[in-house]
């Protein structure tokens, strides 16, 4: 079974650390990424979401929120399915949908990534 709470590297060495799960499967962390809107230096952001609690088997999905507020105007949702590899690796298959501020309704078309 794969475990969502520790630390996660993504393949553009961002670092995310995911706290224990409550029994509910709400979850709360860390995302430091290295790849900002601003171009500016990496810094840690905050993470909360919920894992679907399955029983003793199957690959769990999971979905969480990370704002940007220290460096950025912007929010991204991730949604996912933590798998094990055939090595035994554990491996967080995600996509993300990312939204800054704009300052009309007319800029709205460019705000989502």
């Amino acid at each position: 079974q794969c475990q969502l709470s520790g630390l996660w590297r993504n393949d553009q060495d961002s670092l995310m650390e995911i706290s224990a799960l409550r029994d509910n499967g709400d979850f709360h962390g860390q995302y430091l990424t290295r790849v900002t809107l601003s171009g500016g230096c990496a810094q840690v952001s905050p993470l909360r979401g919920a894992q679907q609690q399955l029983g003793g088997e199957g690959w769990p999905t999971f979905a969480f929120t990370v704002r940007w507020d220290k460096f950025s105007n912007a929010t991204t949702a991730f949604v996912g399915q933590c798998f094990v590899d055939a090595g035994g690796k554990e491996m967080l298959s995600t996509v993300w949908l990312l939204r800054e501020a704009v300052g009309s309704l007319e800029e709205d078309w460019k705000a989502t990534r």
